[in-house]
């Protein structure tokens, strides 16, 4: 009983998607986060002329109003031209950052849309969980990423921030074109070096995130048994496997059909084809049988194939009754069956 109460088994695919439908997904926020940065980051680097533009553009604007008054209007006009500025230089920016951020989550786990998570929940807000949450071991696991997380990029970003000062003497002597590149030449430094150890923040975080999920979804052996003993005994599930199984089954019996020496018919309610190949089986065999709506169906497709059809109701329920589907006929059929395929040869011309 210990054994089964241990949760060692892998999560089964079923309890997977059971997980996703309830929007339960191994979502790694690091991830996410980094992938968003990292379009931002191309994103306004390729906008820069167009910031610069529009930025040019509000400067001259500006620069419309040098010795005019400054009263309530003129600040009104000024500042809801500035607005609308601003919004048009940011709202392609922010559309297209969004846009990623949703993108990195679908990458991690693909697309998921439930409103499971939305329903009103009082468990949700009981305050005793609550508190236990608060202080859970997952909850300290958080802590001390965001804090070591944290750390890192402050000791990154120092360092790179004394070097940068320790130049800073130097680069008073520039010109002002030379002082730009500088900062530029550093900014850039200073982005990639803080992507890359995002980057690998962010793969650190989505496998601790995953292997976290991955372990609380797992299954006791007693678990895994219900969930297969409940799969197999879903009536809905066995009807249409046994549905699926039949049409698969009468598909094939039809495509035999064709190759019949003979239908036995009853003649409306039985139909019985055999075959019978001399060189390579001793005996004649059914490869097709049915009744009613089936039969008809079976004589229909004889028809069309030229099979001979012979009437005899007592031989035709005894093979239907008697024998199974790509079997030989047992031997007290041989005499009768021999009869019928003796008369459809004759018929037929060839040789017994």
């Amino acid at each position: 009983m210990a054994d089964d109460a241990e949760k060692t088994e892998e999560p089964s695919s079923k309890k997977l998607e059971d997980a996703k439908k309830e929007g339960n997904v191994p979502r790694s926020q690091d991830t996410s986060a980094f992938l968003t940065l990292v379009v931002a980051v191309v994103v306004v680097y390729f906008a820069t002329s167009f910031l610069t533009s529009r930025i040019e553009h509000l400067y001259h604007y500006y620069s419309t109003f040098i010795g005019i008054e400054l009263t309530p209007r003129v600040a009104f006009e000024i500042g809801l031209n500035t607005l609308k500025e601003l919004v048009f230089m940011i709202i392609p920016i922010a559309a297209i950052v969004a846009l990623a951020g949703v993108l990195a989550s679908v990458v991690q786990f693909g697309f998921v849309f439930t409103t499971k998570p939305l329903k009103p929940d009082l468990k949700k807000i009981d305050p005793i969980k609550g508190f236990g949450k608060l202080f859970s071991m997952k909850k300290l696991i958080e802590g001390v990423k965001i804090t070591a997380k944290i750390a890192i990029v402050f000791a990154v970003a120092f360092y790179y921030l004394i070097q940068d000062i320790h130049e800073l003497p130097t680069v008073i002597n520039f010109s002002l074109e030379h002082q730009i590149g500088w900062l530029i030449e550093k900014i850039i430094m200073l982005v990639a070096v803080m992507l890359m150890i995002l980057f690998v923040l962010a793969m650190i975080d989505l496998m601790i995130v995953r292997f976290q999920y991955f372990k609380d979804l797992r299954m006791s052996k007693q678990e895994v048994k219900d969930e297969y003993k409940q799969m197999e005994g879903d009536p809905q599930v066995k009807a249409r496997i046994k549905k699926i199984q039949m049409e698969m089954a009468q598909k094939r019996m039809m495509a035999e059909i064709p190759s019949a020496d003979v239908i036995i018919t009853n003649p409306t309610h039985y139909a019985v084809a055999l075959r019978y190949d001399k060189e390579r089986e001793n005996a004649p065999r059914v490869i097709a049988k049915g009744v009613d709506n089936m039969a008809l169906k079976i004589k229909e497709i004889g028809r069309k194939n030229l099979i001979q059809i012979v009437e005899n109701p007592p031989l035709a329920r005894e093979l239907y009754a008697k024998c199974d589907i790509d079997e030989m006929i047992p031997e007290n059929f041989y005499q009768a069956v021999a009869e019928v395929l003796a008369f459809v040869y004759k018929s037929q011309n060839k040789a017994v």
